[in-house]
């Protein structure tokens, strides 16, 4: 479970040979939910209306690089590092 960024005390993962679509996993406080990269939507999980939307527009800024280290999880190598949301 590669992390690749941290921020507010929020923790963005994922996992190495996952199922699709292209998604991304975040934990905060012991919660955890998945987003998709292409709507941003979250499809599972729950968490505080303002981390959800910290990590959205965190997303929105960083949707390429996740991409990128989307495919690079899904062939079993370890993702990139991306910037937090400052």
């Amino acid at each position: 479970m590669p992390e690749v960024s941290r921020f507010f005390g929020i923790c963005i993962v994922f996992f190495f040979n996952d199922h699709n679509p292209p998604h991304f996993h975040a934990v905060y406080e012991g919660r955890k939910a998945i987003f998709e990269i292409h709507s941003l939507q979250m499809t599972e999980g729950t968490l505080p209306p303002r981390v959800r939307g910290f990590i959205v527009e965190w997303a929105a800024q960083h949707q390429q690089e996740l991409m990128t280290d989307w495919e690079t999880v899904r062939a079993g190598k370890t993702p990139g590092k991306i910037a937090p949301l400052q």
